[in-house]
């Protein structure tokens, strides 16, 4: 039987924001000068924290070589309450940098996606956010790894409470609301322009249940207030003053050393200038009396075409723990959306290894 979880609140927010940083440091990583070097260096040092997870390929070798790397970008849903980083991921990206063909993915993966969890099968079918919640990143990053037969070479975890700081640093955000509605104490109109501080984005983006879409629907609205975000810094590099990176970095954990980013920051800058996204769509189903997204064989696939291809990997057939095959499940609804128009599903490129 699956443990007892802490009943999940009705609070959906941006975990993704992790990449701002990733994305701010690679801008301008290398414009402190030596004189702000090693104070910068002890500041990211403290957010370092190794994974436990076996790496499917020399990471090392990757970063030196200038070659496309994975990072899986993951949320606690504890809150801004403090540095914990305990719960379930409310949201999971799969992100590669690619400085050969200067591209970089972003890949969503729909919290509520049926899996069988590495390591803990005895549990039956369960929801892919729970897997940091059953052990941490380790288990997090092997699941993804074999539910999508792709390489993870790092993850980057947020609490919340660095987005709101980070948009009202760039003195808040302008976006155009796709739909009409309200959340938070705060009313969206349809259409009309309009500018957001860091609350008030929080809960554009937060929203999920008026949503026709549900979770994808959010998971567009994140990614857009991202790009926002990036807009309206005009060079990310704006961003980068210690103290701001000091206290984003207190909500932040990731496997991510200094030298790396450094190296990313040095050698992969142009990959970040053109980004394309997706995400993994499911159909809705009660598995186990509980709502879940089930990812069919042939989207699975796509999705892992995607990343390969943005890792320049050769072709591979997906992984089999999100086959839903032999569940049983009830009430299935009749969401096919497939990939909603963001990315083709084409083949892994040239380049082999994993």
């Amino acid at each position: 039987m699956e443990p007892r979880l802490r009943p999940r609140r009705k609070r959906h927010p941006i975990r993704n924001i992790i990449i701002i940083l990733i994305l701010a440091l690679l801008a301008g990583g290398t414009a402190y000068g030596m004189h702000k070097y090693e104070s910068l260096k002890n500041t990211v040092k403290s957010s370092y924290k190794a994974s436990g997870a076996k790496k499917l390929r020399n990471v090392d070798a990757q970063l030196s070589a200038k070659k496309p790397i994975s990072i899986l970008l993951m949320g606690t849903d504890t809150g801004a309450l403090g540095r914990t980083f305990a719960g379930r991921t409310d949201s999971m990206m799969v992100v590669t940098i690619n400085p050969k063909t200067d591209k970089t993915t972003i890949t969503s993966i729909p919290r509520d996606t049926a899996v069988n969890i590495p390591g803990y099968e005895d549990y039956g079918v369960s929801k892919i956010n729970a897997a940091y919640a059953y052990g941490k990143s380790k288990t997090a990053i092997t699941t993804v790894q074999q539910m999508l037969n792709v390489p993870i070479d790092f993850y980057a975890i947020i609490n919340m409470g660095g987005m709101e700081k980070i948009i009202n640093e760039v003195g808040g955000v302008t976006l155009t609301p796709t739909l009409s509605f309200s959340y938070g104490g705060y009313t969206f109109k349809k259409g009309v322009k309009t500018h957001m501080n860091g609350k008030k984005a929080l809960a554009y983006s937060r929203m999920r249940d008026d949503d026709p879409k549900g979770d994808y629907g959010r998971q567009t609205r994140q990614r857009k207030v991202i790009m926002a975000l990036l807009k309206k810094s005009g060079s990310v590099s704006t961003l980068l003053n210690e103290e701001f990176i000091s206290s984003l970095t207190k909500q932040t954990q990731t496997d991510l050393t200094f030298n790396d980013l450094t190296a990313l920051a040095t050698n992969y800058l142009s990959a970040t200038k053109h980004i394309k996204t997706t995400h993994l769509q499911g159909t809705s189903e009660t598995i186990n009396s509980q709502s879940m997204e089930v990812a069919s064989k042939t989207e699975l696939q796509r999705v892992t075409n995607y990343i390969r291809n943005g890792l320049s990997l050769e072709y591979k057939a997906t992984g089999t723990i999100a086959n839903m095959d032999t569940a049983t499940t009830s009430t299935t609804s009749t969401d096919t959306t497939g990939s909603n128009g963001d990315a083709s599903g084409s083949n892994g490129g040239p380049g082999g290894g994993y």
